[in-house]
């Protein structure tokens, strides 16, 4: 497993030399491995080169898939339910959208019409927009010059200035705002989900009418948020990364 950790961590296609000095390997027992593992398809050479095989590629695939990431979250879920008081949604990235795959009620007489199922913009919403100021720089680029920006109320940013600017805003904080860009009346706080890779493959958001918004939002809203975060990114962190997204 060392050697195959090896190639997966390394920024560029190790050699069994590279390999060899990382994992304190003698140079033929890493080759040895290495012949063992192209064997199985876990990993390909080429000009020396090792990179991640087709095999490993497709037993990611199956695990991520197989990921309930609902149930594996729901301690969390609830618990920010709890401390918050206010909706919570989870949701993944899909095309220029998030689509809502849980959500846990208020508590208060006062429900939002969001449904399981329903799909937000990545450029009104405060889970969109956590997720697009996660992304590496390139994936993010490639998805803004391509992202619809309608105008659904007065305060949505409409402009790619404007959203790179908020964008950056929230990399630097750790979560997003949507302060009634998508609904009337509803302020959200959203996070970004991350694989083991740092890659953003969901977001979590608290939902809450602006009438009854606490005075402190920082205490409020957005710690408990980021606790989630944090509990979730140890959860993820075992899986393999990702290859889907927006």
């Amino acid at each position: 497993m060392a050697v195959l950790q090896a190639v997966a961590d390394a920024p560029q296609p190790p050699t069994a030399a590279m390999l060899a000095r990382d994992c304190g390997y003698p140079r033929p027992t890493v080759y040895r491995i290495l012949a063992a593992l192209a064997e199985q398809g876990m990993v390909t050479e080429s000009s020396g080169a090792y990179r991640l095989g087709p095999r490993l590629m497709s037993l990611a695939s199956k695990a991520w898939s197989q990921f309930d990431l609902r149930a594996a979250l729901a301690p969390e879920l609830q618990a920010l339910r709890d401390q918050t008081g206010e909706t919570v949604h989870l949701a993944v990235p899909a095309g220029h959208e998030m689509i809502y795959i849980d959500k846990l009620e208020s508590p208060g007489p006062v429900r939002m019409v969001s449904r399981v199922g329903a799909s937000v913009a990545l450029h009104s919403s405060a889970v969109g927009k956590a997720y697009l100021a996660a992304l590496d720089e390139p994936a993010r680029e490639r998805l803004l010059h391509a992202l619809p920006m309608p105008a659904r109320l007065p305060a949505t940013l409409t402009s790619l200035p404007a959203l790179r600017e908020a964008l950056g805003v929230a990399a630097q904080q750790g979560y997003a705002v949507d302060n009634e860009e998508n609904e009337p009346g509803i302020v959200c706080y959203g996070v970004a989900l991350c694989d083991g890779a740092g890659r953003p493959v969901a977001g979590v958001s608290v939902s809450t009418l602006l009438f009854r918004r606490r005075g402190d939002p920082q205490s409020a809203y957005i710690e408990p948020l980021l606790r989630l975060r944090d509990a979730a990114a140890a959860k993820l962190a075992v899986l393999p990364v990702s290859s889907g997204g927006a």
